[in-house]
């Protein structure tokens, strides 16, 4: 792959950037992520390296290649051009309970694998889930190993992620597993149902404190045509106790998912209400403690 005559010029100009470049010998699109090394921790750009080596999954953005300047850190990424989750949604017009399942289908699948190699995400969220290209039947594809993490005895300690989706076992500073990838695909789910988040408070206190007691609820009039299917499914991933949670396995299991329980029905007005009120990104900032 010829890129290493772009690196010093790039390094020149860019603190942290991401663009595509193209691979001189065959002309193939790739990503090509910038990061200058002053605003790293080291440990952590290591630690993303290794697990991304490690993926090789249709749905999982993967690392072609890395390289390294005296100032600047470059990671040769898949390109992904389709776009966030939540933009293609307000742009498709029509969008039902089964358009979403689709969706959650394919990140668990891709978070299966990982669990299966011993990664855990720790920052799944709809910003993380990106479609390959703008084709209408584009898939999914997870993104953002930052604070993922590679655990070979399943347990970790460090409290990190971001508000919103972060499991209760996080945030009461319990040791916590893999299981926490599933509570923040049930957040996700929740939100692709209705457009609102199933936590939410202007103050991070009370926001935690809703979160570690999993109070949330299915209100009215938001999901009264919403498949009681949809809400088992949610009901078992965002499981306040992590031992009682559904894993991916089971989660692929479930009607909603596996079977024709999600419903055809129109909902694309009342989500993208939801969507438009009350996902400004400013009050979605992520907070990160990662080791």
């Amino acid at each position: 792959m010829l890129l290493l005559p772009l690196l010093p010029v790039v390094s020149k100009l860019i603190i942290a950037f991401t663009q595509s470049v193209n691979e001189c010998k065959t002309g193939k699109l790739y990503a090509l992520k910038c990061l200058k090394k002053k605003h790293l921790v080291q440990s952590n750009l290591e630690n993303e390296i290794r697990v991304l080596r490690r993926i090789n999954h249709e749905n999982v953005v993967g690392l072609e290649d890395f390289y390294e300047s005296r100032t600047h850190y470059y990671l040769v990424m898949q390109l992904v051009s389709g776009g966030e989750l939540f933009d293609r949604i307000l742009d498709r017009g029509v969008y039902t309970e089964q358009d979403a399942s689709k969706v959650i289908k394919q990140v668990l699948e891709a978070v299966s694998y990982l669990h299966k190699n011993s990664i855990v995400h720790r920052d799944l969220k709809p910003e993380n889930l990106l479609f390959y290209s703008a084709e209408e039947n584009a898939k999914i594809m997870v993104s953002d190993f930052g604070l993922s993490k590679t655990v070979e005895n399943g347990v970790m300690s460090t409290a990190c992620g971001t508000p919103g989706y972060v499991a209760p076992e996080v945030l009461a500073q319990k040791p916590y597993s893999q299981a926490v990838d599933c509570w923040s695909i049930g957040v996700i789910t929740y939100i692709l149902l209705c457009g609102y988040p199933p936590f939410f408070e202007e103050n991070e206190t009370l926001l935690f404190s809703k979160i570690r007691r999993a109070e949330y609820a299915f209100h009215s009039p938001f999901w009264d045509d919403i498949s009681d299917s949809a809400k088992d499914f949610i009901g078992n991933m965002m499981e306040k106790n992590p031992t009682k949670r559904f894993t991916t396995e089971q989660a692929l299991k479930h009607p909603w998912v596996a079977g024709n329980a999600a419903k055809d029905v129109d909902i694309y007005q009342s989500v993208c209400e939801g969507m438009e009120r009350m996902f400004a990104k400013s009050k979605w900032k992520v907070e990160q403690q990662p080791s």
